[in-house]
């Protein structure tokens, strides 16, 4: 069985880095170099150090036991590329909102779109050097999630951390698909 996930987030927040570091194949990247005009069209000022972006979308595939894969699709961030969204999340099981614990408004465009169209979705909170850790509640508090979105802290870098994410994601979009189906019949 394969199922379709989408990882997104604000500018700069490891979207590519957590599809990179749990694909088993060589992920396809869309990272362009910014330009001067994209600099000023695009809020860099949480990730000043950040020389690419990604303009259309990241692609990986991991396995998480026999018979369970998943296609990985990491989505661009910037206004001008949300075009993308609603075609990238057709069929799509679920997602990872990745934010940056400075940061945590970045994600609230990402968290307002899954939550208007009913996609299960997890938070995944990177851990960035420097940065304050936040417990979940806390993250959850900030972002006015609904009760039961499951809070991850994790390190995008790490395959094991990213794959307990989405670990956690498959569960919780199987939980909430399971409660439609049963909600649906009953």
């Amino acid at each position: 069985m394969a199922l379709k996930l989408l990882v997104a987030g604000g500018f700069g927040v490891g979207k590519s880095t957590l599809v990179g570091a749990v694909s088993e194949i060589r992920p396809l990247r869309t990272e362009e170099e910014l330009t001067r005009p994209g600099k000023r069209a695009d809020d860099t000022s949480g990730a000043r150090h950040k020389a690419t972006t990604t303009v259309a979308m990241d692609f990986g595939r991991t396995t998480l036991g026999p018979g369970l894969s998943l296609y990985l699709f990491g989505a661009p961030d910037q206004d001008r590329f949300w075009f993308l969204w609603d075609e990238v999340a057709q069929g799509a099981l679920g997602a990872v909102v990745l934010a940056d614990p400075r940061r945590l408004e970045d994600c609230f465009p990402a968290v307002d779109y899954f939550e208007h169209r009913g996609i299960p979705f997890v938070v995944g909170v990177n851990c960035f050097e420097g940065a304050r850790a936040r417990a979940p509640y806390e993250v959850a508090h900030a972002l006015d999630l609904d009760p039961g979105t499951p809070v991850v802290p994790c390190d995008a870098r790490d395959r094991e951390s990213g794959k307990e994410v989405l670990i956690r994601l498959v569960e919780h979009a199987g939980r909430m698909h399971t409660a439609r189906l049963l909600e649906s019949v009953g």
